[in-house]
């Protein structure tokens, strides 16, 4: 388990991370998220010991992280960190080597991830020969080689299109099944919906949303409406008690409705339209709750 307890980084005299704690229990999925300057990378590289913190305490496994214990983090970080000229079977034995492994056992673990990302033919390839894609995936390859304790991943979808980004989530939740505690980056909030049971939401360095990824969006009173209809009088709708915004789309109405209490209210008025072939109400997206609890945080500074 990692924990982070009241950690403080400067820079100088600029404060990049606030008072920051969480913990990410094994086979835990934790969210870390935040617009760009937020503090995230800076955090990460505290918890690999790659940077000093100011104050505040980082374990793995209730240990300080220092040399002994980074040879089971994995990093996959948001740049490319490949050596382009470097073989993908090099590559592999230069990062395996870093974290303690011997050189048979990387090669045995190396051939099973390729075979598993469908890119067995590479091995002999010089990184600088791949498509961005492919590089991405040796990179999360060179990243879990180890069978990390913990595995950071910053924007791991980068570069792939849908189909490799849903066998980057098998992979992950293998990952998680096997008991590795998880700390996922990224700004596509639908991604972070789909996994991670627990987040916390940085700006400036600081903590302004942390918990639950359930209990925040229960928490978060304003729902979703999502209607289908033959006709329906869009002012009238926009006129029902409890309603913030109508937004139409081109198959589907959508009621944006400041609380729960409010869903009889709508669907009142919508029961007396023609043709409603749909009435489903949905907790509001991560990316929603996100983008008013940040806009209101920078709004607040200004």
């Amino acid at each position: 388990m990692l924990k982070v307890e009241h950690v403080t980084k400067y820079y100088g005299t600029i404060l990049a991370v606030d008072d920051l704690s969480f913990e990410v229990k094994k086979g835990e999925i934790f969210g870390l998220l935040g617009v760009n300057g937020a503090g995230k990378t800076t955090t990460f590289r505290m918890i690999t010991g790659l940077l000093d913190k100011n104050s505040g305490t980082i374990t793995l496994n209730g240990k300080p992280i220092d040399y002994s214990v980074t040879d089971k983090i994995g990093f996959l970080t948001e740049e490319r960190s490949l050596l382009t000229k470097l073989t993908v079977k090099e590559q592999a034995i230069y990062y395996g080597v870093l974290k303690g492994m011997q050189e048979q056992d990387i090669l045995e673990k190396l051939d099973v991830l390729l075979k598993r990302f469908h890119i067995e033919e590479y091995k002999e390839r010089k990184i600088k020969e791949l498509s961005k894609g492919n590089q991405q995936k040796i990179q999360f390859i060179t990243s879990i080689i180890n069978d990390p304790d913990l595995l950071i991943l910053d924007e791991p979808f980068s570069g792939l299109d849908p189909i490799n980004v849903a066998l980057f989530m098998d992979v992950i939740k293998e990952l998680k099944e096997k008991g590795t505690s998880i700390i996922f980056s990224t700004h596509r909030m639908e991604h972070v919906e789909m996994f991670c049971e627990k987040l916390v939401v940085l700006v400036r360095g600081k903590s302004v949303l942390s918990g639950n990824l359930k209990q925040i969006k229960k928490d978060y009173r304003k729902k979703n409406i999502h209607i289908e209809a033959e006709h329906m009088d869009l002012e009238k709708l926009k006129e029902v008690k409890g309603v913030l915004e109508v937004i139409k789309t081109e198959t589907e109405v959508v009621v944006k409705i400041a609380s729960e209490e409010n869903v009889n209210d709508v669907f009142n008025y919508v029961k007396k339209c023609e043709g409603v072939t749909k009435f489903v109400v949905e907790d509001a997206s991560l990316n929603e709750i996100f983008l008013e609890k940040v806009g209101v945080m920078y709004e607040n500074e200004m």
